[in-house]
């Protein structure tokens, strides 16, 4: 396959490169992999290096040759080469697929990077580097933030993760502040998460000091960050860029396994549960979950727009079992949560693309024209990147109440499960309708997966699910509600008082 690639014209500079780089990145690394995670290795037949893997989400044993000092210098070189054509031709807002392609080579070369630094002279290595830094912040200027005295870039970003940190990320503005601190309290009083929380908001004027310092103060380990202060904010303007603060809050956090949430979205299950136990997540280090099925054959054109983005693209396992890709329906992911590792060079390179897809050129001509805000561009960042990510089993269902004829589960909100069809999450807050009614709560009794949606013809129109799989919600689930409405009551009357107060 490859042998063919490199024949057409079109493409053999590109995947020549990436073959090469791919196996010379390989060589050091498998001779490592036994301090790093615990493998057996062992000389096999004809001097070659064999590693057997004892992480059950690692690949099987591989067998790579040695590479001659003349390969590696040939390999600086392409690079070299290879990142001047990059810097020199731009692309285009339109060009996803080829962002996607171009991720790829930058991930093998910093794969290539870390695997033969000992085999490089420290000249050989800065060259390396700077390099690598220097092509990525050609494709995404917003990495340097020109307000920062120290250096900023992509490997400075990645330095700027504590190993091992897990964390929750919360964006937010004055619009939705009521909503993250009823999140925050079911988070912290009612779920008992210990996991650190990140308040993320764009500049003063989205989340007043006075705001920051009451969030701050529900509960332990909160933290407030300003995006614009981590990012080159001219080709963003996340200030006025709604939906698009979330890639870059996820990008910018601390944390490397982050789990990103809307401020009106509410818990059935400790965070900890999902990072922890959640073997699709613990496989590929991104979880997704998906949207409602609905519209099915309403949007050719973002379909169409979809196969030419995807046209010289291998599907990831996801894709293949998509409904919405194949079957056409509208939008495929709810990203009021989503899950990342972004230790996982894959999986920060997909997060990469994503946040690419939310500047304010791309995003105001393209992602936000063929999908609804940055719902899609998480699933495509990773799919276009090459990285493999999970989706949930179940298309978004519905948690609510019985209708009057015992047939159909009717709210205002989506619901979402585990692997084992347990409610998760769902999102639209703890109010029945937060766009009609800021006072009535709702302690959902039913929910229904796998049906068929009736969507209310406006935001205020209640949507119904029919059909599907109907379960009650167990007094488990309902206490969390009932408990979290309390803490949520309970933070509006202080919420109330701060306002009084002139917060």
């Amino acid at each position: 396959m490859i042998v063919g690639l490199c024949s057409q014209t079109r493409y053999r500079l590109l995947f020549c490169v990436l073959t090469l780089v791919a196996i010379l990145a390989l060589i050091q690394q498998r001779s490592n992999l036994r301090s790093a995670i615990g493998s057996d290795e062992s000389q096999g037949p004809h001097g070659v290096l064999q590693t057997t893997s004892k992480d059950p989400y690692r690949s099987s044993p591989t067998s790579l040759p040695v590479p001659s000092n003349g390969a590696l210098t040939y390999l600086l070189q392409t690079l070299s080469t290879t990142s001047t054509y990059f810097i020199d031709y731009p692309l285009p807002a339109s060009d996803f697929g080829k962002m996607g392609k171009r991720l790829q080579v930058l991930r093998d070369w910093i794969e290539a990077s870390q695997g033969l630094t000992h085999q490089m002279t420290p000249e050989q290595a800065t060259t390396l580097h700077n390099q690598i830094d220097g092509t990525a912040l050609a494709l995404f200027p917003f990495l340097h933030n020109p307000t920062k005295s120290s250096a900023s870039s992509l490997s400075h970003i990645r330095k700027s993760f504590k190993p091992g940190s897990k964390g929750i990320v919360i964006p937010t503005g004055q619009n939705t502040f009521r909503y993250a601190c009823h999140l925050i309290s079911n988070l912290r009083d009612v779920l008992g998460s210990k996991l650190p929380i990140e308040i993320v908001y764009a500049g003063n004027s989205d989340l007043p000091s006075s705001h920051r310092d009451f969030i701050s103060g529900l509960g332990s380990d909160i933290a407030t960050v300003d995006v614009l202060q981590v990012f080159n904010n001219t080709p963003l303007d996340l200030q006025h860029g709604g939906w698009a603060i979330k890639t870059f809050a996820a990008l910018g956090s601390q944390y490397e396994q982050v789990l990103v949430l809307d401020a009106d979205a509410i818990l059935l299950q400790t965070p900890e549960t999902i990072l922890d136990r959640h073997k699709g997540y613990r496989s590929t280090g991104a979880l997704l979950f998906h949207d409602r099925l609905l519209w099915q054959g309403a949007f050719k054109e973002r379909h169409k727009w979809w196969e030419e983005q995807l046209e010289h693209h291998t599907p990831s396992k996801a894709l293949v079992k998509s409904r919405v890709y194949n079957e056409g329906y509208a939008e495929e992911c709810d990203s009021g949560l989503v899950v990342l590792d972004k230790s996982r060079l894959p999986v920060l390179l997909g997060l990469l693309h994503a946040c690419w897809q939310n500047t304010k050129e791309v995003r105001d001509a393209w992602t936000y024209v063929m999908g609804y805000g940055d719902k899609e561009s998480w699933w495509f960042g990773l799919e276009l990147s090459g990285a493999q990510y999970t989706f949930e089993d179940h298309y978004g269902g519905m948690l609510g109440s019985m209708n009057a004829d015992n047939n159909k589960v009717c709210s205002f909100t989506i619901a979402h499960f585990d692997e084992q069809d347990k409610l998760l999450w769902y999102n639209g807050s703890l109010l029945k309708n937060k766009l009609t009614n800021a006072t009535e709560f709702d302690v959902p009794t039913h929910y229904m997966l796998e049906g068929v949606w009736e969507k209310g013809a406006t935001k205020q129109d209640m949507s119904c699910m029919k059909e599907g799989k109907l379960k009650e919600t167990s007094e488990e689930e309902r206490e969390i509600v009932r408990k979290s409405i309390e803490k949520a009551k309970d933070s509006d009357v202080r919420i109330e008082q701060f306002t009084t107060l002139g917060g």
